[in-house]
């Protein structure tokens, strides 16, 4: 379906890849991965168009529907769910033209335009828009208002929405989750499973990849190679083809060694309960992939302060909020050794209480009390915005610890991928996933020993990820993670704790039990919602939109004239039919003519008198 023959790409002088020749089918969905600034997006744009193919062929059908996500949305004052719903292109098009037809009195159009519409899924597509919104965490009331009304990630999510809503044959998906909590990704990965079109994934989230690709299109040492399988299949056979190097191995072996002896050691302390259960078969599998990430540039650790109070932090009876409460009746105390990870849909409220246990949002209600060693490390989803542009790495490092030699700061630094002349950079020629790592050098620098951390992943590619993954493994300190990385979480974390509705609560399951839980609770809303709209009981009548009525009354209107007129013109070819004037002389070729548009007419007829029926059984139902 997508061939790429000997396809080269360079960025300015730079060579990304160069005799990349694969074909991608229609059933393969394909997870593009490696590291930051490897071609990933500028292969998106050469598929798109949007790059020119300089050097090679890039060879797809004509008819290939392709969608893609485009990452910015500007700010309209189109209705959201009419701004999703238009991601059908087709779809809107012959609505269109429908409405035209119609005003223009052409209903000999109309049959045909209205079993296009059919054709399409027409008059389930407000549905399907509004379940689109739904999965990715709008709530009902946000369905109707603008564009303009949302910030920048969530319309991001609308866009996501709209993408989806195109029916395609070449799905393509760049970062999809980036700006998504953990229910939307749970739902998105659950719809991509059932898509059954092809698929080109660009991710960082390998919990992710391996829900939702066959195949690995891998960009390494300026190639394209692809690997059938899962990201995890991926690690394995790169793990072992990195030890095939003798210099790797070694360094393979040692990383074995230490995650089993790290293995054994939580095994002992780990309790039965089910979350403990499921970080050991986490670690477990760590065993396995850890190889594969011998070669990462991340090699850091988090050191725990020297003193450490018990507990180290408490909310006591707390009201959480702003002006108004958000968490109610909060009782959390963190000790020394907590591992716990907040799950609960967005805008419930978990934010608000990392903000509230760091301080820097006041109690409503209720007491908050710090131990007396207690030194918090605080990682929120907005940590770069805080890092001063005009300076460098190195300053950054050297100001915490002004005794430290330049040499100890660059042996530091470089542990996070800062070497050579990047450690005295400006800031502000970083990257995002740059800069979130300098926030999080800071942060290890200072030695904390309880780790607050809102989505620390943010901006990070897959090897980082890992880096920080095994980083948090072995501090000795607390954590209090949110995060939708569910691998991260997964090898971090012993209890989970829910933010739902008001409240905070213990979450008796893993992370797989509260995916099947998000998964149901879209069902029942979306069947809630369903039964509400089909009930006809007197005393609850539905409120039907007159505009709806009102089209069906005209689309009505227009399929009786559009019948009458064609009833009109059988009967004129019935009359000429049955005259015996017709059958004289050399007229075979018009009476084959005539018996033709007969028959095409009498389809034409039932077609009309189909879509009539149907027109009139919606409009005794909003009845």
């Amino acid at each position: 379906m997508l061939s790429f023959t000997n396809l080269a790409l360079r960025r300015g002088p730079n060579l990304l890849f160069e005799e990349a020749s694969f074909v991608i089918h229609r059933d393969k969905k394909v997870g593009l991965i490696g590291a930051n600034g490897a071609g990933k997006t500028s292969l998106f744009k050469m598929i798109t168009g949007e790059l020119d193919v300089e050097e090679g062929y890039l060879d797809y059908p004509q008819d290939l529907r392709m969608s893609h996500l485009a990452q910015e949305v500007p700010g309209t004052d189109d209705v959201a769910v009419q701004y999703v719903l238009e991601g059908d292109k087709q779809l809107i098009e012959i609505q269109q033209k429908i409405h035209a037809a119609e005003a223009n009195e052409r209903f000999d159009e109309l049959g045909e335009l209205h079993a296009i519409f059919n054709s399409l899924d027409g008059p389930a597509a407000l549905s399907k828009a509004e379940q689109l919104m739904i999965g990715l965490g709008f709530a009902q009331e946000d369905l109707k208002k603008t564009v303009k009304d949302f910030s920048g990630g969530w319309r991001v999510r609308l866009n996501l929405a709209r993408t989806l809503m195109q029916p395609s044959d070449l799905l393509l998906l760049d970062e999809p989750t980036n700006h998504l909590d953990l229910d939307a990704i749970v739902w998105l990965a659950d719809w991509i499973k059932s898509f059954k079109g092809a698929l080109i994934l660009i991710s960082h989230d390998r919990e992710f990849l391996d829900e939702c690709v066959n195949t690995i299109a891998h960009i390494y040492r300026q190639a394209i190679e692809l690997y059938t399988g899962n990201y995890s299949q991926f690690e394995e056979v790169k793990a072992l083809r990195l030890a095939e190097q003798a210099a790797t191995f070694k360094k393979q072996q040692r990383e074995i060694a230490h995650m089993q002896d790290f293995v054994r050691r939580f095994k002992a302390k780990a309790t039965k309960a089910r979350q403990a259960q499921s970080r050991v078969k986490a670690l477990e599998r760590m065993e396995v992939i850890a190889p594969a990430h011998v070669d990462s540039p991340f090699h850091f650790s988090i050191p725990q302060a020297d003193k450490i109070s018990d507990p180290l932090l408490t909310l006591d009876d707390a009201t959480l909020g702003y002006s108004e409460p958000v968490l109610q009746k909060i009782n959390l105390s963190l000790h020394p050794g907590d591992r716990i990870g907040l799950l609960g849909p967005n805008g419930a409220g978990k934010s608000t209480l990392m903000k509230s246990l760091v301080g820097s949002i006041k109690l409503l209600d209720g007491y908050r009390f710090e131990g007396g060693n207690l030194k918090v490390g605080y990682f929120s989803q907005h940590q770069v915005d805080d890092l001063d542009l005009s300076k460098t790495a190195y300053q950054c490092i050297q100001q915490l610890d002004p005794e430290k030699t330049e040499q100890q700061v660059r042996t530091y630094l470089g542990g996070y991928d800062f070497k050579n002349d990047k450690v005295k950079d400006p800031i502000k020629l970083f990257s995002g996933g740059e800069k979130a790592r300098l926030a999080l050098a800071i942060i290890a620098y200072q030695k904390p020993n309880l780790l607050l951390m809102d989505e620390p992943t943010n901006h990070l590619d897959m090897e980082m990820r890992q880096a920080l993954t095994m980083a948090l493994q072995s501090f000795g300190g607390a954590i209090l993670l949110i995060s939708h990385d569910r691998h991260l979480l997964a090898n971090n974390v012993d209890q989970f704790l829910l933010v739902e509705e008001g409240s905070l609560s213990e979450f008796d399951g893993d992370l797989h039990d509260y995916s099947l839980r998000i998964l149901k609770n879209l069902n029942k809303t979306q069947s809630r919602k369903s039964v509400k709209s089909d009930a006809q009981t007197p005393g609850a009548k539905r409120q039907i939109d007159q505009k709806i009525i009102k089209q069906l009354k005209a689309d009505i209107l227009s399929a009786e004239k559009r019948l009458k007129r064609l009833q009109e013109k059988i009967a004129e070819a019935e009359a000429i039919l049955q005259s015996p004037d017709t059958y004289e002389g050399d007229f075979q070729d018009d009476l084959h003519d005539l018996i033709r548009n007969q028959t095409e007419l009498k389809t034409e007829i039932e077609e009309v008198e189909k879509l009539w029926l149907s027109l009139n059984e919606q409009l005794d139902a909003c009845s």
